[in-house]
C-alpha cells in the first residue's frame, strides 16, 4: 500500500463517525450548558456592528468577526455543499443547517475562553486562541504550567500549522486556479500562481491589522454579492424553489431517490455528509476564530463571543442553506444535469449546476469561488502566524509567511493529493485539544454567560490584567 493511499485511510477515520460525534456532541452538550445561546443571536447581530471605543484589543469587533468570516466563508460555501447533496442527497442540506444552529453554541464557547485567556506580547498585541486557554487555565500558584497542559497547547499549534498550509494557502490556491483556468482557457498557471501570491503577499505581511482592513471591506461585499447573484437564480428557479425546500427536507427524514432516481440515499447517510460537511463549513470547534477573535477591542468576553458565534450563522445556515436551495432547485429543474452519471465530485456539480443558468450561473459561480478562496487565504494565514509566534516567538512571523505564499503558489500550479490530505488530517486533530480545552472551561463560562449575558451585564467591563508575555 502507498503512502498516499494510507493517508486516505487515516483522513477517512479521522473524519469519521468518531469525530462526528465528537463535534455534534459538544455542539448538543454546550447548547445545553450555554442556555441555548442560539437565543441571543438578534443581540449577537447588533453587537457585531458596534464598537468598544475604550476597550483593549487589536481591530474592531467587526474586523474579528470579518477575519474569521473570511476564512470560513470558502469554496466549501458552495463545493462543499454540492459533494454533500452528491453524496448524501437532497436531506443533507437540512442536516448542515442543524450543524450550524447547534455549532454557535461551541463557538460562542471557544471564543469565551480566548478572550477570557488571552495575553499580550511585548508590542502591546494581543494573542489568543486555544494554546494560550490551555496555558492559563491550569496555572499552578506559582505560576508554571503543567507539562501536560503545555503538550495540550503545543499539539494545537502544530496541528494547526499543518492545516493553515494545506487548507488555507495551497488548496484554496488550487481552487482559484481551477475556476479561472475553466473560465479563461489559454491563461497560463503560472501567471495566475503569481498574481495569487502578490495579491496574498501584499495584505498577510502588514499583520492582523491589515488583514483585518481588507477583509471588513472584502467579506460583506463578496457574501451580498453572492447571495443577490443566488437569488436571481432562484427567482428564475422560481417554480422549483418550493419543490426544492420541500425536497430537502423530506429526504432528511425518510428515504427518497431525486433529480430523476440520479441521486438518492437513506437517512444516516444523508445525516453523515450533512453533519460532516456542515462542522466543516462553519468551523465551530476546530479552534481557528477564537485566534483572530481575541485580538478584538472588547469590554467583556462574552461580548465578543455574541459576536463570534454570528459566524456559523452566517456561513451555515444562511450561505450554505442558499447554496442548497440553489443547487436543488437547479437540478429539479435539469435532472439531466446528472443522470448520466458522469458528475462524481461536488465541484462538477456546482459547476454544471450554475452553468444552466443562463447569463448569470457561471460569473456567479466564479466570482463566489475566487473571492471565496482569495479570504479563506488571507484568514488563515493569520491562524497560522499566531501559531507560530506561540512555538517560535516573533523571529518565526516573516518566515512563516514566506512559506505560506510559496505553498500557495504550488497549490496553484499544481500539487499532489497528499498535501490535501496531511492538512486535513491537520485540521481533524486539532479539534482534540481544542474540544477538550473547551468542554473542560465550559462550567466557568456557563457561570460567567449567566452573569454578563442573562442577568443584564453586557455593557460590564471585565478588568482582570491581561498578562504580557516575554519574547522567545
Amino acid at each position: 500500500m502507498d503512502i498516499i493511499a494510507i493517508l486516505n485511510q487515516v483522513d477517512a477515520f479521522v473524519w469519521g463517525p468518531v469525530m462526528i460525534c465528537l463535534l455534534l456532541g459538544s455542539h448538543l452538550f454546550l447548547s445545553f450548558r450555554t442556555g441555548f445561546i442560539q437565543r441571543k443571536l438578534p443581540t449577537a447581530i447588533r453587537l457585531s456592528v458596534a464598537q468598544d471605543e475604550d476597550a483593549e484589543g487589536d481591530v474592531s469587533q467587526f474586523g474579528a468577526l470579518a477575519t474569521a468570516l473570511a476564512a470560513t466563508v470558502g469554496t466549501g460555501s458552495i463545493v462543499g455543499v454540492a459533494t454533500a447533496i452528491l453524496a448524501g442527497g437532497p436531506g443533507a442540506v437540512f442536516w448542515m443547517w442543524i450543524t450550524g444552529v447547534f455549532g454557535m453554541a461551541t463557538k460562542y464557547t471557544e471564543v469565551y475562553a480566548a478572550v477570557k485567556y488571552r495575553v499580550k506580547d511585548s508590542r502591546g498585541e494581543m494573542l489568543g486562541g486555544a494554546m494560550y486557554a490551555w496555558e492559563r487555565a491550569f496555572k499552578r500558584p506559582d505560576g508554571s504550567t503543567p507539562r501536560w497542559a503545555h503538550t495540550g497547547a503545543v499539539l494545537f499549534c502544530l496541528f494547526a500549522i499543518v492545516a493553515t498550509l494545506g487548507t488555507g494557502s495551497a488548496v484554496q490556491s488550487a481552487a482559484m486556479t481551477g475556476i479561472i483556468e475553466s473560465s479563461f482557457p489559454g491563461v497560463p498557471a503560472a501567471a495566475i500562481a503569481i498574481i495569487i501570491a502578490l495579491c496574498v503577499a501584499l495584505v498577510i505581511f502588514g499583520g492582523v491589522k491589515s488583514i483585518a482592513r481588507v477583509c471588513e471591506k472584502l467579506v460583506p461585499i463578496m457574501a451580498v454579492v453572492y447571495v443577490l447573484g443566488c437569488a436571481i437564480i432562484l427567482i428564475l428557479n422560481a417554480p422549483y424553489v418550493g419543490p426544492a425546500i420541500a425536497t430537502i427536507f423530506e429526504c432528511a427524514f425518510t428515504p427518497k431517490a431525486a433529480f430523476g432516481g440520479a441521486v438518492g440515499s437513506g437517512i444516516m447517510v444523508a445525516l453523515q455528509y450533512g453533519c460532516a460537511r456542515g462542522l466543516f463549513s462553519n468551523e465551530a470547534g476546530l479552534g481557528t476564530a477564537p485566534i483572530v477573535a481575541a485580538a478584538a477591542a472588547t469590554r467583556n468576553p462574552a461580548r465578543q463571543a455574541l459576536v463570534a458565534m454570528t459566524g456559523a450563522f452566517w456561513s451555515t445556515v444562511v450561505i450554505c442553506a442558499i447554496t442548497g436551495i440553489v443547487l436543488t432547485s437547479t437540478l429539479l429543474a435539469n435532472p439531466g444535469i446528472i443522470d448520466g452519471g458522469t458528475i462524481t465530485e461536488g465541484a462538477a456539480l456546482a459547476s454544471a449546476a450554475f452553468s444552466s443558468i443562463p447569463y448569470v450561473g457561471t460569473p456567479i459561480l466564479v466570482l463566489g469561488m475566487v473571492s471565496f478562496a482569495y479570504s479563506t487565504i488571507l484568514g488563515w494565514s493569520y491562524y497560522g502566524n499566531r501559531c507560530v509566534v506561540y512555538l517560535f516567538g516573533q523571529k518565526g512571523t516573516r518566515p512563516y509567511q514566506v512559506i505560506y505564499v510559496l505553498v500557495g503558489i504550488a497549490g496553484a500550479l499544481g500539487v499532489g493529493d497528499v498535501v490535501w490530505t496531511i492538512s486535513d488530517i491537520g485540521n481533524a486533530l486539532m479539534v482534540i485539544p481544542n474540544i477538550i480545552i473547551v468542554l473542560a472551561l465550559s462550567g466557568i463560562i456557563a457561570r460567567e454567560t449567566k452573569h454578563y449575558v442573562y442577568d443584564g451585564h453586557l455593557d460590564e467591563a471585565d478588568d482582570s490584567e491581561i498578562p504580557v508575555v516575554s519574547a522567545r
